[in-house]
C-alpha cells in the first residue's frame, strides 16, 4: 500500500468522524428533522414546566407530533405558556390532555399528548385545557426526605421504649 492510498483513507476517515460529529450536534438539538411541512399552533398552561425546552417534541404514542414552538411567562396566572407547532395531519379531540414528561430517569423532556374522546378537533391557535405539569425530582426528593425525618421525629407508644406507667 503506497503512501497515496493511505493519505486517501485517513481523509475518508476524518470525513466520516466529522460527518459523526455533526449528526450528534443535530440530535442535541433537537434539529434531527428538518421538515417544515405545514403545521398548526396549540397552546398548554403549566404551573410548572421544569426543564422543557424550545424545539422538545410533542409526542402522542411514542410518535412525534410536533414541536415546542415556543415558551413564555403568563403574568396574570403566574403559568408558564407553551406553544405547540403540531404537523397538520395529526389532529386530537377538544378534550385532549398534555402532560410535561421525562425520557427515562434524567432524560430530556417533551410534551406528552393523550387524545381525548370528542368527537370536535383543536382550531389552530386553540389551549389545551387539560394540564399536568412537570415532575421535578428534587421536589419529590425533598417531600421523601422531609416525610421520613418527621416520622422519624414522632416518639411512638409502645412499652418498649421505656416509658413507665
Amino acid at each position: 500500500m503506497g503512501k497515496r492510498s493511505i493519505e486517501v483513507l485517513v481523509g475518508v476517515f476524518v470525513l466520516l468522524g466529522m460527518l459523526g460529529v455533526l449528526f450528534l450536534a443535530l440530535k442535541a438539538a433537537n434539529l434531527g428533522s428538518f421538515s417544515s411541512g405545514d403545521t398548526y399552533t396549540l397552546l398548554a398552561k403549566f404551573d410548572n414546566i421544569g426543564g422543557l425546552k424550545v424545539r422538545a417534541p410533542v409526542r402522542s404514542a411514542g410518535v412525534t407530533v410536533g414541536r415546542v414552538a415556543s415558551i413564555t411567562f403568563d403574568e396574570k396566572t403566574y403559568q408558564g405558556v407553551v406553544r405547540l407547532d403540531m404537523q397538520r395531519q395529526a389532529q386530537f379531540p377538544i378534550d385532549s390532555s398534555a402532560r410535561i414528561l421525562t425520557a427515562g430517569l434524567l432524560g430530556d423532556q417533551y410534551v406528552g399528548l393523550e387524545p381525548g374522546a370528542e368527537e370536535k378537533f383543536f382550531a389552530a391557535g386553540a389551549t389545551i385545557k387539560q394540564t399536568q405539569s412537570a415532575v421535578v425530582l428534587e421536589s419529590l426528593i425533598s417531600q421523601f426526605l422531609f416525610s421520613k425525618a418527621a416520622d422519624a421525629g414522632t416518639p411512638s407508644a409502645s412499652p418498649a421504649n421505656g416509658a413507665k406507667k
